[in-house]
């Protein structure tokens, strides 16, 4: 597995292991064989871990993890690990938000985690409307200097308020962003940024939630309602892209770059998302260990040039998506924005 520094003695593997699926809400989670899951993936090089606040029952298990490693493998093989969470206030929190409320949440992270300082935190901001983000930011800043927060990230923040957070002084690692071959809104601004500022991009939905894998190819065009809230979102997103032929197109090309890789749909399309400037890590979903071979080999596959031509060919035929990092989803009367969820933590903290 590569691995890649971020910051100054800070390394994680370019493939992260996603958390979501283990949440509440995607059906009977057995404890025992999802800590036994994360084993294998740190014992096969996948020793970093996506997760959340508001991902029920996840940060928990990453805890017990944590716990089983240690006694198994050792303290030493246990300090390679990295476990990124998120910070995310409810919608309805935002207008009231504190420092006690924030620190709270970040103290209940730190006991779920068994961790007395989180490695990384992702802070995200439902409404820029709402006053009090930099703020925020800022408290997450005291919380970092009173050794709480190792590094302070973001997720799913644009340009400008990437920008206004590195601005008034706090320090910036990394940021998790949707960027995938379907949704390379990152590219207008994003990327530079990072380059600029020195921060990493950590890429969810390079799979845009299984349409980019060899389950769709040929297959006809879905109708609404989809099975799941995840492809009702990525649908939009191909629909935006230029469509569900443009579509066919694409995992038509992206199959032949597979059969000469001798690997799936899915690995190339993440794969094509590593050899993005500024991209650190591709984050994988996986609710247990069954396709851990297939995300091993992400940071294996060596992509020709012939390989990239026939992409861009593609994608030089869509659409470009409206907006900058999220901006689509941050319009809650939009398409894409009426399907989010925004309170998700059920005020447990108070």
């Amino acid at each position: 597995m590569q691995r890649i520094t971020i910051a100054p003695g800070y390394e994680i593997s370019r493939v992260i292991r996603g958390g979501w699926q283990l949440a509440g809400g995607h059906g009977t989670i057995d404890g025992d064989s999802a800590v036994e899951d994360m084993i294998a993936f740190a014992d096969a090089g996948i020793t970093t871990f996506d997760c959340a606040d508001i991902y029920t029952g996840v940060e928990e298990l990453i805890g017990r993890f944590r716990v089983a490693y240690k006694n198994l493998r050792g303290a030493e093989a246990l300090s390679r690990i990295r476990v990124h969470t998120k910070f995310v206030p409810d919608l309805t929190v935002l207008p009231t938000i504190s420092k006690a409320y924030v620190e709270g949440v970040i103290d209940t992270s730190r006991k779920r985690l068994n961790l007395d300082c989180l490695d990384l935190v992702q802070f995200h901001w439902w409404a820029y409307d709402i006053e009090g983000w930099l703020q925020t930011a800022g408290w997450l800043k005291e919380l970092h200097e009173a050794g709480k927060i190792g590094k302070i990230s973001g997720t799913n923040f644009d340009s400008d308020h990437i920008e206004a957070i590195i601005g008034s002084g706090v320090p910036f690692t990394s940021l998790q962003l949707q960027y995938s071959l379907l949704d390379r809104r990152p590219e207008k601004r994003m990327v530079t940024l990072a380059r600029e500022k020195n921060f990493a991009l950590f890429c969810y939905g390079t799979v845009a939630g299984g349409f980019l894998g060899d389950r769709w190819l040929g297959q006809k065009e879905p109708e609404h309602p989809l099975e799941n809230r995840s492809l009702t979102k990525y649908k939009l997103i191909i629909d935006d892209f230029g469509g569900w032929e443009l579509f066919q197109a694409l995992l038509s090309t992206l199959r032949g770059i597979a059969d000469r890789h001798d690997t799936d749909i899915a690995t190339i399309a993440s794969a094509a998302m590593l050899t993005k400037p500024g991209v650190a890590a591709v984050i994988v979903g996986a609710r247990n260990r069954d396709h851990l071979q297939s995300n091993l080999a992400i940071a294996d596959i060596a992509l020709s040039e012939t390989d990239r031509a026939e992409i861009d060919a593609i994608l030089a035929q869509s659409r470009p998506l409206d907006g900058d990092v999220y901006t689509l989803e941050r319009d809650r009367e939009g398409r894409h924005g009426s399907i989010m969820k925004y309170n998700l933590n059920k005020g447990e903290q108070k």
